[in-house]
């Protein structure tokens, strides 16, 4: 399904949005990340696949892959750690703790008994668990009854406590903000509710570096189209946000994908307002299996973002294996579930020209995918494509070897 946003602008950036989040906010928490061990130290590649946009009948058509920018595996990496950061500074302001020092355990003592806590599909508690251990604090990390035992054991792996719940991801929201209540814990969430939004907008925030890395890759203006996956809707403001400030009344169509039964983002499309899903929320695409739009995010969607759309699991899956297979002139990539789902939204308006001529697809587009996970749950990655995340990154590095390029990024 696909729906036109009839509030979106393209009017420039507005003022009172830049007060939330805005380009050098992204850039002092790029510098502050630059060297937490856990981070790759230079940009995740932005790969060109040409093959791919002629089938699709584009001018053009990159991927961001953000599987490569940690051993999380996942854009999650920049988001959680940058909030626990600026909640810690916040919070021990007499103290003067230097960011980066932070980020490498050299305050652990002083934090021995701070504890942080979030609900998760997956990642983000993935990244905060990485994050708490590196400066010191304890985490524990509240899951629904739909996360897999392999993710919760990623999450373990960083030392946090799990809390496992029998609802949705909503309820384990719910839950996490009781327990912190509770032990006088310190809620990190990505996803804003009343009375909650600093912390949401840091994790935003940290994700703008991801188009801070875009433009310098490619250029300012370089993209007529960019489609980010939905869920609660933190991605999408923090990137979204980024371009629209640098590019002004310039900025490229977006457009928002999100599984057909965790809908919120297309229901508040449809109503104007920040909406729930209409659906079981469950879906494959599990990163984006969230029945609640944040608050905050929505903001930013509302005027910011042109249209949404749904797609069904077995998109998703389709476009995991489209990435992963590569080509002699497109390489494999390794994207998840959640990954995928912006190849999977463009697929499906590719295929109907009535859909792709609505958005403004054609031979001239400049498509930007943002691969926003790679294998993160190994044994769900090999079941849907056929293949282990292992063996398409030797196939990766074989096509890198072929081309005699070692990073291959925009313009190989």
């Amino acid at each position: 399904m696909l729906t036109r946003n009839p509030q979106a602008t393209f009017a420039p950036y507005p003022a009172d949005l830049q007060q939330f989040m805005n380009v050098h906010k992204a850039r002092e928490s790029r510098a502050w990340l630059s060297s937490w061990k856990m981070l790759r130290p230079s940009a995740t590649p932005l790969w060109s696949l040409p093959d791919l946009a002629s089938q699709l009948g584009l001018g053009g058509l990159s991927v961001k892959d953000e599987s490569m920018r940690s051993p999380l595996g996942s854009f999650k990496a920049l988001g959680a750690p940058i909030a626990l950061v600026r909640l810690i500074l916040r919070l021990f302001p007499s103290l003067s703790f230097d960011p980066q020092r932070l980020l490498a355990g050299d305050y652990e003592r002083q934090l021995d008994n701070f504890t942080v806590i979030s609900a998760t599909d997956g990642n983000h508690g993935r990244a905060l668990a990485a994050a708490a251990q590196s400066v010191g604090c304890r985490c524990a990390i509240v899951l629904h009854a739909h996360v897999s035992q392999e993710r919760e054991q990623a999450i373990a792996d960083y030392g946090a406590k799990i809390v496992r719940i029998s609802g949705n991801y909503d309820a384990s929201v719910t839950e996490a903000a009781r327990l912190a209540a509770e032990n006088g814990w310190q809620v990190v969430s990505d996803t804003s509710y009343d009375g909650y939004e600093i912390i949401p907008c840091d994790v935003m925030q940290g994700y703008g570096i991801i188009a801070a890395e875009i433009v310098e890759q490619a250029g300012n203006g370089a993209f007529t189209h960019v489609f980010l996956q939905g869920g609660v809707g933190g991605l999408a403001a923090g990137i979204a946000s980024y371009f629209w400030e640098i590019d002004r009344s310039g900025r490229p169509t977006f457009i928002v994908v999100e599984p057909q039964q965790a809908d919120c983002l297309y229901q508040s499309a449809l109503r104007g307002e920040a909406a729930n899903a209409t659906g079981s929320v469950d879906s494959v695409m599990a990163g984006l299996a969230c029945g609640e739009t944040s608050p905050l995010a929505w903001k930013f969607l509302q005027p910011g973002v042109d249209w949404f759309m749904t797609v069904d699991d077995s998109d998703a899956v389709a476009a995991m294996r489209t990435l992963a297979a590569g080509n002699e002139r497109d390489i494999p990539i390794v994207s998840g579930e959640s990954g995928a789902a912006g190849l999977a939204g463009l697929a499906a308006l590719c295929r109907d020209s009535r859909l792709a001529e609505q958005v403004g697809l054609n031979a001239g587009s400049r498509v930007l995918l943002i691969s926003t996970e790679g294998d993160t749950a190994p044994g769900m990655y090999q079941e849907l494509t056929g293949e282990s995340g292992q063996s398409v990154r030797s196939r990766q590095s074989a096509w890198r070897h072929d081309k005699r390029c070692p990073e291959c990024l925009h313009d190989q």
